[in-house]
């Protein structure tokens, strides 16, 4: 291969080697470190590093992110034992004007529980009796929005009724329904009927209860109430606040329902999927025992999938390999079990036809799901039963779905599994900011021949440092963080867990996202999170730093492509976990700009390490952004203590600004095989495969090879 003169002159300047400077700590106290970035040569990270994992856990579906305002909206929390406790519905009247218990005599077969409803008095208070619900701890209604109230009752008489919501500590009623309804006919009989109104709220409060009183005497049976916004995300019964939150994480994929919610305490209370699917009203519920409340499976097996969809994440499904906390099942007998996952993967890819798949297409979504990835159980792999029963799965999945991605719950970091998956899950919650910090080492030493890594669950965590999700916390996650794209030839996925908190319902802490009925605000580690997003699909640059403490300092380089402008940009990420601050000196080598005056400085930090966000300041840590003082390709930056810090670059505005007009002379051999032909309007090589992945560098001797960057992935400005 031949190139000429001239064009190795040019490319000759993306070869230049810097040495490292010497360091020290100057005068004033901050530590000197120094950083050489060759934006010339890098690998492509995967487009599914960075995701999110959701788990009922915290109320964060039940009473979080599903949209549903009722709580125990069948009645059947308490047990099928009747009478039972209506928690927490209230009576509305005195015991002498109306009498409430439960019965099991509802016309759902897999939700027998109702509420029967004797009313008592002949002449009845004005605003009448009756129950009264408070949803998850106050629903929020607010002026000039419409909620639909659905119930299904019985009644012997004719139904006089007035639904509404009132506000919880005046009464003050914020919407209201009169729902009146002519006693049956004798050939109808008293059969159950289902009842669906409209309320438009003239007024807000965000502690409200949801209300069925009468004023007429008789009696009546309740079952399956429900109450939600019209305005979900979609119309799919989303939160709508939450969703756009996990929008902005821009996650490649979606963990989910668990978990240890996925396995329970008990096998019997284990999260089963065909229960979840189907008409809300007819989906049993079941005691979540291990994180100690019930949940009415709303946001179920197919909402997860649509979930994903809608915030266009790929879909990882955790099922129960028949194992609990306190109970397996045997190898022997696993075959119902395999059947059941074989079943749920038929209903989120089966064509409209198929047994399962009509069911999904019943309930409005005849096109598959885009399932590609299982978890065969959660933190199973040292159970009894774990290898027989993963091996069974394993098996049949193959069998049937051989393009599916098997995750197992063995890790496989340091020595390689004894049982074939395609990813080994791994998880940390390191109580110590140091020990979190310098977890970017753990992959350094992984086999690279084996199955990928999973990071499913990490955060740090503990009373001390971690706290309600501190800053301390989300520095040492973002080093943690740096690592894995270091080790991203091995790490394919992460996310950060928990994912959501109810603030009412502190199960574990800290979380990404916190909630109440009608606020949310993220922590430190949320937008430690936002400010990742980038990495997938990126190229993860050569980057060499040398620092007198790298056990508080890290830093990582890619190139990413904004989707607002199109223009390709370098970022510059530093976690400082020190106590002082860094003066870096940062050389980039391997590209040549021409405008450089765009460049920004994104910092996460705040005055205490302590620091957290709350209801009252929920940006107090944020990410903020300002011009980059003096950029260019040899500058100086200062790194605060405890920050994560980005700097940002332009790179070019269209590709033309790649070679600087200058050309390749010959088509040059690319690592992975891929064909490169010459673009005649910018004068350089690109794939033609990948019209966005450009040729930065080529080699001016017999073998010369090119080493590429990718940008077909996007970044933010």
């Amino acid at each position: 291969m031949t190139f000429s003169k001239a064009c190795c002159s040019f490319l000759w300047l993306y070869l230049i080697i810097v040495s490292f400077v010497a360091f020290q700590c100057n005068a004033n106290g901050s530590q000197i470190s120094s950083l050489v970035v060759n934006a010339a040569q890098g690998r492509p990270m995967p487009n599914t590093l960075f995701g999110i994992f959701y788990e009922e856990i915290n109320h964060a579906g039940s009473g979080g992110i599903w949209a549903q305002l009722v709580n125990n909206s069948g009645f059947e929390a308490a047990g099928t034992r009747t009478p039972s406790n209506i928690f927490p519905w209230t009576i509305i009247g005195t015991e002498s004007s109306v009498k409430l218990q439960t019965e099991l005599s509802s016309c759902f077969e897999r939700n027998k529980v109702a509420l029967r409803m004797d009313v008592l008095c002949d002449k009845c208070p004005p605003d009448g009796v009756g129950v009264s619900n408070p949803g998850f701890w106050g629903m929020n209604i607010v002026q000039g929005k419409k909620y639909k109230v659905v119930f299904f009752y019985r009644s012997l008489g004719s139904l006089d009724m007035r639904v509404a919501f009132r506000d919880a500590i005046s009464g003050r009623i914020l919407a209201s329904s009169h729902i009146i309804r002519h006693k049956a006919s004798k050939k109808k009989g008293s059969k159950w009927q289902r009842v669906q109104t409209i309320l438009e709220a003239r007024a807000s409060s965000s502690n409200s209860n949801l209300t069925l009183t009468t004023t007429k005497e008789g009696t009546v049976w309740l079952d399956q109430v429900s109450a939600m916004p019209t305005d979900t995300f979609k119309g799919h019964g989303f939160r709508k606040d939450l969703v756009e939150m996990l929008i902005q994480l821009k996650p490649a994929f979606l963990r989910f329902p668990g978990g240890c919610f996925v396995e329970g305490v008990q096998l019997r209370n284990a999260f089963r999927w065909k229960d979840s699917v189907g008409p809300w009203e007819q989906r049993p519920g079941h005691l979540n025992d291990i994180w100690n409340y019930w949940t009415d499976d709303g946001l179920g097996f197919f909402e997860g999938l649509q979930l994903a969809e809608d915030i266009g994440a790929l879909p990882i499904w955790v099922f129960n390999n028949g194992i609990s906390h306190s109970d397996e099942v045997d190898t022997s007998v696993i075959s119902p079990f395999v059947k059941e996952a074989l079943e749920g993967i038929e209903f989120a890819r089966g064509s409209s036809t198929s047994k399962w798949g009509s069911v999904r297409a019943s309930m409005g979504h005849p096109k598959p799901f885009n399932l590609k990835y299982v978890a065969i159980g959660n933190e199973d792999c040292y159970k009894k039963n774990y290898y027989g029963n993963y091996m069974a799965f394993y098996k049949a999945i193959k069998k049937f779905y051989p393009d599916i991605q098997i995750i197992s719950n063995c890790p496989a970091f340091k020595t390689p599994l004894n049982h074939p998956a395609d990813l080994y899950d791994y998880h940390t919650y390191p109580i110590d900011a140091r020990a979190m910090f310098n977890a970017y080492h753990d992959f350094d030493k992984s086999p690279r021949n084996g199955p990928k890594a999973f990071v499913s669950e990490y955060a740090l965590i503990g009373a001390l440092q971690a706290k309600y999700g501190t800053l301390l916390g989300a520095v040492s996650e973002a080093g943690f963080l740096i690592g894995l794209e270091r080790n991203s030839d091995h790490v394919a996925m992460a996310s950060y867990a928990p994912l959501l908190v109810n603030a009412n319902d502190r199960n574990w802490n800290p979380d990404a996202i916190v909630f109440n009925s009608y606020q949310a605000y993220g922590t430190p580690s949320y937008w430690v999170t936002y400010m990742f997003k980038e990495s997938n699909g990126a190229t993860f640059l050569n980057s060499q730093l040398q620092t007198p403490d790298p056990g508080s300092l890290i830093a990582s380089a890619i190139l990413c492509q904004s989707p607002q402008n199109n223009s390709t940009y370098l970022k510059i990420k530093i976690a400082n976990i020190g106590s002082i601050p860094v003066n870096l000196k940062i050389s980039l080598q391997g590209y040549v700009s021409k405008n450089l005056a765009g460049s920004t400085k994104t910092v996460l930090t705040s005055g205490n390490i302590l620091d957290e966000n709350t209801f009252a300041a929920p940006k107090k840590i944020a990410p903020q952004t300002s011009p980059l003082q003096n950029p260019g390709n040899e500058m100086n930056v200062m790194i605060p203590p405890v920050s994560l810090t980005f700097n940002s670059f332009l790179i070019a505005r269209d590709l033309e600004r790649y070679i600087s007009g200058d050309k390749l002379c010959s088509s040059p051999s690319i690592p992975d095989g891929g064909s490169l032909v010459m673009n005649p309007s910018y004068s350089f090589w690109i794939r033609q495969d990948k019209p966005l992945y450009i040729a930065l560098l080529g080699l001016c001797d017999v073998k010369a090879s090119v080493v590429m960057a990718t940008t077909d992935t996007s970044c933010d400005a």
